[in-house]
């Protein structure tokens, strides 16, 4: 499908087409709360450890998420789970109004563990649900189109954010929550001939022993094995990792240089974050084009490619001195970060097993909010000690090592193609000549 391809699937396709329109509204209001607690913890304290302590506050609870969510998408109806995520973070994005004054701030980490932990239900089962409802010539458009939507919703709902909250903070929780209860309504129109729990074969019932007890364990290890089975999948794993480890001390920087940096508050933080927004959304639009067209050794290129570009952005942005020129270089980071990101990802909708995609898509998350973590917390410690622009520097470094390793791994011949399972070998659409 061309770019014209996006209408003709949201008119064609009345599945995705609500899928869609929930995440049009949610992810917004996502941005709206993001802008909101950023700019509130920085006003209360003026630390950005604590915007450190934020961000881990969500990446702990992705530790325990992250397994359970994979393990029920796989065993239980996923569109019900989906629904049950966006009633769940409906309630806790409006106890977020709690929070406001400033002798209660130790609820922005309460609640914000608890939004993440209800997230992986929902967007694993969003990626799991999706080669379900996508016919073969649909599903690379439609991967494309969800993180086009994913990242327009970052930049206009960062930079609405941004000015939503000069008025207060009130009106970006209140939206917040109603636009996870408008997800649910969209998510409960979807439907299907054969339901949305995956086939699995069925075990007599043998009453409650030890091994039906530790069986969700060993379910998730299964998937473990299968990834490590699969050298792409794995790859793309150990990809997302890699990127992760300058890209969790890159959420901290973002706010801290449009507040502390270049000291433009509010504002500032979601005019950056739009940047980065726009940048990922233009790289979602040229991804879309250009897999398609690719073989699988230029996708392999292309990926090495975009993170040297990804973090030598970054490098940019870390040492502009001018607020333009940081807004154009965090937008050409995120540019190169969605190229890679869509095509990696239409990768896994090819070639992950409908039965094994909600622990793949999980471990995922849980994986790359680990390192993500682990480089928050650096960032967060250190950006009480030294420049952000001094921290900038090592996570744009850190990012860019990531080409190195991916380009060696691909020369050596250790990321093979592995067989189609989100679509039959035969029925795989290629515009004009593969790209070497």
């Amino acid at each position: 499908m061309n770019s014209g391809g996006f209408l003709a699937l949201l008119r064609a396709n009345r599945n995705y087409r609500y899928m869609w329109l929930g995440q049009v509204v949610s992810e917004a209001g996502d941005n709206f709360n993001n802008i909101a607690v950023f700019s509130l913890a920085l006003a209360n304290t003026g630390s950005g450890l604590v915007v450190a302590g934020v961000l881990l506050s969500r990446a702990v609870s992705m530790l325990p998420a992250g397994p359970i969510a994979g393990v029920l998408l796989d065993r239980m109806d996923r569109r019900r789970i989906m629904i049950l995520s966006d009633l769940v973070r409906a309630v806790v994005a409006l106890c977020f109004i709690a929070a406001i004054p400033a002798e209660r701030g130790w609820l922005l980490y309460l609640l914000s563990g608890l939004l993440m932990f209800a997230s992986p239900l929902f967007t694993s089962g969003r990626s799991a649900i999706l080669p379900s409802i996508t016919t073969r010539d649909e599903l690379h458009t439609a991967n494309a189109l969800t993180q086009l939507t994913q990242w327009t919703a970052l930049a206009v709902g960062s930079f609405l954010g941004g000015v939503a909250v000069l008025g207060g903070y009130r009106s970006a929780f209140l939206f917040n929550a109603a636009s996870f209860v408008f997800s649910a309504f969209c998510i409960r129109k979807l439907s299907l001939p054969e339901g949305f729990r995956p086939k699995k074969i069925e075990e007599p019932d043998r009453g409650l022993t030890e091994d039906r007890v530790l069986r969700p364990w060993r379910d998730y290890v299964a998937g473990l094995r299968y990834m490590r089975a699969t050298p792409l999948l794995f790859g793309i794993a150990l990809l997302n990792v890699g990127w992760a480890s300058g890209g969790g001390a890159s959420q901290i920087l973002l706010s801290l240089f449009g507040d502390v940096v270049f000291q433009r508050g509010p504002v500032g933080i979601g005019t950056i974050w739009s940047a980065a927004g726009i940048g990922l959304l233009i790289g979602s639009i040229v991804a879309h084009r250009l897999f398609p067209r690719l073989s699988y050794r230029a996708y392999k290129i292309t990926v090495s490619l975009c993170y040297v570009v990804h973090g030598g952005s970054f490098l940019l942005f870390s040492w502009s001195r001018s607020f333009a020129a940081a807004v154009f270089f965090v937008g050409l980071s995120r540019a190169a970060a969605g190229v890679s990101g869509v095509c990696n990802s239409s990768q896994l909708l090819r070639h992950v097993a409908n039965e094994y995609r909600g622990r793949v898509f999980s471990t995922f998350e849980t994986w790359t909010w680990i390192m993500m973590m682990i480089s928050m917390s650096a960032a967060g410690w250190a950006s009480d000690h030294v420049s952000p622009r001094i921290i900038g520097t090592v996570a744009g470094l850190c990012s860019a090592s990531t080409a190195l390793w991916w380009a060696w791994a691909s020369a050596a011949g250790r990321l093979p193609e592995p067989a189609l399972e989100g679509v039959e070998p035969d029925e795989v659409e290629v515009h004009g000549e593969p790209t070497v």
